[in-house]
């Protein structure tokens, strides 16, 4: 019987000690919430002004994708045929070849028939070029033009004591505007000072010996 006392009684004190240490481990966590609401809390003051921060933060965005998609519609507006533009001056190159090749046939040289088909070919190029300008496509100005590397491409140098070095002096193939973008650079050959045949000697001497 003394022997079942002692156990109840030491159970009855382990218990109590457990209420005890749960009342420990909670009371701290409940402070600590109390703490962080203390933290958290703003006066109406600051409230106002976190709204008001939120309220134009969304404003801002929406006034930047309103921009976005305005310049996406402009651009679409502006330069929805580029592609199509940048292959229909295919159609001008290959008719400026033709035209070339039929004038260097020797066979069709001072024809009545081919002097026809040249102004044909001229009258359908300047079309071309009146509907391309009517959709804002038009040619760039190159030559005696200084090399512009926005819208010039050096392809050859040519020798040329009348110019300035650097001057565009032939047109390979002729570029195009598209409004304000490039829709293809110019192909020329820039002019560039003679070398004479005195420096030429000299180097060649100078070659030989080494």
């Amino acid at each position: 019987m003394e022997k079942d006392q002692n156990i109840n009684e030491k159970e009855k004190t382990t218990e109590i000690k457990d209420d005890i240490s749960e009342d420990k481990n909670t009371v701290p966590e409940q402070n600590i919430n109390e703490k962080s609401e203390k933290i958290i809390e703003l006066t109406p003051e600051e409230k106002i002004i976190a709204l008001e921060d939120k309220v134009s933060r969304t404003f801002a965005e929406m006034e930047n994708q309103r921009r976005r998609l305005e310049k996406e519609r402009d651009d679409a507006f502006n330069y929805g045929g580029f592609t199509l533009a940048k292959e229909t001056l295919n159609l001008i190159d290959n008719l400026e070849r033709s035209k070339q090749i039929l004038e260097k046939d020797n066979d069709l040289k001072d024809s009545k028939a081919l002097q026809k088909t040249l102004e044909h070919f001229d009258i359908i190029s300047k079309d071309m070029f009146s509907i391309l300008s009517k959709n804002g496509i038009t040619p760039i100005d190159s030559i005696d033009k200084k090399l512009d590397p926005n819208l010039h491409q050096a392809m050859i140098e040519i020798e040329n004591d009348q110019k300035e070095p650097g001057i565009i002096v032939q047109e390979i193939q002729k570029g195009f505007m598209m409004k304000d973008r490039l829709l293809r650079p110019s192909l020329v050959g820039v002019s560039k000072k003679t070398e004479m045949k005195e420096e030429k000697s000299e180097e060649n001497k100078e070659n030989s010996t080494n």
